[in-house]
């Protein structure tokens, strides 16, 4: 049974699909002339910008990041907390389960797209893109979150939607819960659980 839930934010707690998509869309297309489809862009969903910038040849990686942002003001209207997470951040802070984020948002990415939800007085432990110097699919977020938390790996459960997500929480040490809701390849992911909702992760906490 688990004492400790860490969770990943995109795809997990909120979904950003069309928001993250839609402004990289748009950053290309405004300041680079490329019209590309996205599912070509899918590849970006769990990874810092800093990381999947570069593979799509932009060079000039602060800038870029700087505007995507700002583009991704546009689709803040698509942004929404999935079913049942409010429920089930709220229940699992009545039991005295601590509860944590490891995501690929820096900072003020999360200030913009994650605080106004009103779910970080849920969250005792966080770890942005700016804590460490290494990104998921790298352990170095999730073994950060444990060291700060003081989490004990065996007791430990991240909860995520990529297979960046499975790999970061595997060579941390940490078993790995896929959440489906925010999944698009569930088959390609090997997870220790599958979990369908959100609140199916109660059965496996203390």
């Amino acid at each position: 049974m688990y004492k400790t839930i860490i969770f990943d934010v995109d795809g997990t707690l909120i979904n950003t699909e069309d928001a993250v998509l839609g402004s990289l869309q748009k950053l290309l297309k405004t300041d680079y002339n490329k019209d590309v489809a996205r599912s070509e862009l899918s590849f970006v969903l769990g990874i810092p910008g800093s990381d999947s910038l570069p593979k799509l040849g932009i060079d000039n990686i602060d800038k870029a990041n700087e505007r995507w942002n700002f583009f991704m003001k546009d689709f803040y209207h698509s942004i929404h907390v999935y079913n049942e997470i409010n429920i089930l951040l709220d229940t699992l802070k009545k039991k005295g389960l601590d509860q944590g984020i490891v995501t690929s948002k820096t900072k003020q990415e999360l200030k913009d797209d994650f605080e106004p939800f009103g779910l970080m007085s849920y969250l005792s432990y966080i770890v942005c893109a700016d804590d460490t110097k290494k990104h998921k699919p790298n352990p170095e977020p999730i073994i950060k979150f444990l060291e700060i938390s003081k989490a004990e790996p065996s007791s430990s459960i991240y909860i995520g939607d990529t297979i960046y997500d499975f790999e970061c929480a595997r060579d941390a040490g940490v078993d790995f819960g896929l959440a489906l809701w925010g999944c698009k390849n569930h088959e390609n992911i090997p997870a220790k659980y599958k979990f369908e909702k959100p609140l199916d992760i109660l059965k496996f906490v203390d």
